[in-house]
């Protein structure tokens, strides 16, 4: 088995992986802002 480390693939992978981050923080986001509406929903006023 041979492993290398080709600099340039990962180079060119990075707009791959930042799109991939991004997605995780609007996915993140979205079960933020839903948690909060359904607190918001059924909370008792006191």
């Amino acid at each position: 088995m041979n492993i290398q480390f080709d600099p340039m693939g990962f180079v060119q992978q990075l707009p791959r992986m930042g799109v991939g981050m991004l997605v995780i923080f609007v996915v993140i986001g979205l079960i933020i802002l839903t948690t909060m509406l359904i607190n918001w929903l059924f909370s008792e006023n006191k």
